[in-house]
């Protein structure tokens, strides 16, 4: 049954309302946390196996590579079985491939269990978004998106420093018992979860993995998908470089490094929340152009001062960070707003779509080795240049009434 716009639809009798908000953030937050956690003992975890940083890297890589493409198939399965079942399946996987990572004796093994544990996560990503548009209508839908979004980025500034800090007293393994715990975690919620889904898909597997492309050709939503997914390889070109920058081109400890790591994550967290306030004063068209703007003045400060030190480099990524995160909680609202059905699909397109970027933003920050800060720069000014044109053209063309406010 359908509510008024700006309530929801149904009533969690085991979790409640702020439990379901929780455990949609929690779902979602699987990706930094899988991949931030151990980003500390990721140059060690090199030198134990006794391999290059690049092969190292491929656990992170290959993790969202597997990851994108498991949110495409969870996500349409979600609309045809059921938001709960694929969620239930997924963190089974998931835990148990946490458990084979902590275990692994050589890096082939390791990255062999991520890609599994890739494919088990993204069936918690694929459901947590898709959950939102199930449950809550209106002005309401787009303020859990913002909190979620804020809740979410707290683990990249909280993940990083937990492991550096437990990296003294356990191994690396250790980072993926936590990880495996994590999962055990949302399971529990997962088993208390009521089905959240209005309507399941009533076609075959294939055909429902085959609205897939219906959606894609749907040219409101592809256009806004690729400027926010775009977003994505600025920020995860910097999860994949932070920890050689911070520890081998500044030379700092892992300690030191998480604490630089999460003076990032703090623009991340106060994005969202800013944009909320910000929504209500101006229009959303000038808080996306201002915080594509904003990516490109962070990125140029990154090229020109990054290297005089940890501090001045943090600081001059701040504005991209705490701007580029802001437009987010719009953008998912957008997209979303722009199909009544195949909510799932979408769902997982739009998670897809940003990992896809976001692989090869951590590819792209690489090919310069010698000046990783220089690049992390220019990636940051190339993103938000393209994403400012996108955006710009979409309002020309009137693709998306850009000036609706949520009821």
């Amino acid at each position: 049954m359908h509510c008024s716009p700006g309530g929801t639809r149904k009533t969690q009798k085991y979790l409640g309302d702020r439990g379901l908000i929780a455990l949609i953030a929690l779902l979602s937050a699987f990706v930094p946390l899988s991949t931030d956690l151990y980003l500390p003992a990721l140059p060690g975890m090199g030198d134990y196996f006794g391999v290059s940083a690049s092969l190292t890297n491929l656990t992170l890589i290959l993790f969202f590579l597997f990851f994108s493409l498991g949110l495409l198939f969870w996500g349409s399965l979600s609309d045809k079985y059921g938001r709960r079942p694929v969620l239930l399946v997924g963190l089974a996987l998931y835990i148990a491939a946490s458990a084979g990572c902590a275990a692994s004796l050589a890096i082939w093994h390791l990255i062999a269990f991520r890609i599994l544990q890739a494919v088990g996560g993204s069936a918690a990503a694929a459901v947590a978004t898709a959950m939102v548009k199930d449950v809550y209508d209106g002005r309401k839908r787009e303020s859990v998106l913002a909190l979620v979004q804020s809740m979410v980025v707290i683990s990249p500034a909280v993940a990083p420093i937990l492991g550096a800090f437990m990296l003294p007293y356990t191994s690396w393994r250790g980072l993926f018992a936590v990880l495996a715990l994590i999962g055990v975690v949302s399971m529990i919620g997962g088993l208390l979860l009521q089905e959240t889904i209005p309507s399941r898909y009533t076609g075959t597997v294939a055909q429902s993995i085959r609205r897939l492309g219906t959606v894609l050709k749907n040219p409101n939503f592809t256009s806004l998908l690729i400027v926010f997914s775009l977003v994505s390889a600025a920020s995860l070109a910097f999860v994949s470089a932070s920890s050689y920058i911070y520890q081998e081109e500044f030379g700092l400890s892992e300690q030191s490094y998480s604490f630089y790591f999460a003076l990032n994550a703090v623009g991340l967290i106060a994005g969202p929340l800013l944009y909320l306030w910000l929504s209500r004063h101006i229009s959303r068209r000038t808080i996306v152009t201002s915080g594509f703007t904003a990516v490109i003045g962070g990125g140029l400060l990154v090229c020109f001062f990054g290297n005089m030190g940890p501090l001045i480099f943090a600081l001059a990524l701040f504005p991209a960070s705490l701007m580029g995160s802001s437009v987010r909680p719009l953008g998912a609202f957008l997209m979303l707003d722009q199909q009544k059905e195949d909510t799932g699909s979408a769902s997982a397109l739009i998670n897809c779509s940003g990992l896809v970027f976001g692989s090869a933003g951590m590819v792209l920050v690489f090919l310069n080795g010698s000046d990783l800060v220089f690049s992390l720069g220019a990636i940051n000014v190339a993103v938000g240049v393209v994403c400012l044109l996108g955006w710009t053209a979409i309002g020309r063309r009137g693709l998306v009434t850009l000036s609706t406010t949520p009821d």
